[in-house]
This record gives structure tokens, C-alpha cells and sequence, in this order.
């Protein structure tokens, strides 16, 4: 097993660069670990935006599934991957926060759990963050697509 984490880094970076130039795009792509967890890869905005985040973001998961299972494959230790394209997961994880903030207050205001409508994992995590620094309990229930989240009132 290879610990090395600027080398996962440095991988990673280098195949999903040369994903992006069989598509024709010929970009640098910004790497970086926050947390020596998740490998973070940032491509700039370019004219192939729509295209590379596909319907609801599935183009990018689909190329962090690709990159994950690749650095697997050279049996790299740290083979979690975050793709994110003209910073639209951290756009999309604002307005989600700014959403959770709301679901929040009705919950501090009428002291009734609130559920969510169901949503992915990494969604989940933002408003769990949100729920958890108003002081708030909040958690996943139900399975598959149907996995939501209720925000309750601490106990």
C-alpha cells in the first residue's frame, strides 16, 4: 500500500487531466488535500462547464468514481476524491446551507422536528453541519433515495 500523499495527489491530478483531454480540454487542474482524507480537484470554469457537470452533477461523480477506483487500482492509501467543476459543489453547498439555516430556525421557533426531502450524501453532511453548530440534533433516516434527514430540537 503506497502512503504517500503528495504522490496520490500528484496522480490523481495527472488522470483526471488526461480524462478532461480526451474530451478536448486541455486545463490545469487544481489539487489539493485540506485533511490528508480527500484528495480536493478543482477544474476551472471553462466552456465545457455544462457538459462536464452533467444533469444534477452526475458527469463529476461519475469522473470522482473513475479517479477514486483508479488510485485504488495503483493501491495508493488515500483513494478519496472530490471533483468539483467552476466550483458549482461549493455553490450548490452554499444555497444548501442558507436553506438549512431556515429549516433550522422553524425548528428552534416551533421546538417540531422537521424532515427534510431526501437527498445525497454530501448534502446530508451540509445540513448536518448546519443542525449540528445551532445546537440542534439531526438525523438520516430511511434508505436508498429515500435517505433523509429529520432536525430535531436538542434533548
Amino acid at each position: 500500500m503506497n502512503e504517500d500523499v503528495e504522490a496520490a495527489i500528484q496522480y490523481a491530478k495527472k488522470y483526471l487531466e488526461d480524462i478532461l483531454s480526451f474530451f478536448g480540454l486541455n486545463t490545469d487542474v487544481y489539487a489539493t488535500t485540506e485533511d490528508n482524507e480527500v484528495i480536493e480537484l478543482n477544474i476551472p470554469s471553462t466552456h465545457l462547464n455544462g457538459f462536464l457537470i452533467g444533469q444534477r452533477g452526475e458527469t463529476m461523480r461519475s469522473m470522482q468514481f473513475l479517479v477514486s477506483s483508479a488510485l485504488k487500482n495503483q493501491n495508493f492509501a488515500m483513494c478519496r476524491v472530490n471533483v468539483d467543476v467552476a466550483e458549482y459543489k461549493k455553490q450548490r453547498a452554499d444555497r444548501l446551507a442558507s436553506a438549512a439555516e431556515d429549516w433550522v430556525k422553524h425548528v428552534q421557533e416551533t421546538g417540531e422536528p422537521y424532515e427534510v426531502k431526501p437527498m445525497n450524501a454530501a448534502d446530508r453532511r451540509t445540513v448536518h453541519r448546519v443542525a449540528s453548530e445551532a445546537g440542534l440534533v439531526s438525523d438520516s433516516v430511511g434508505e436508498g433515495r429515500d435517505r433523509h434527514i429529520v432536525i430535531s430540537p436538542a434533548a
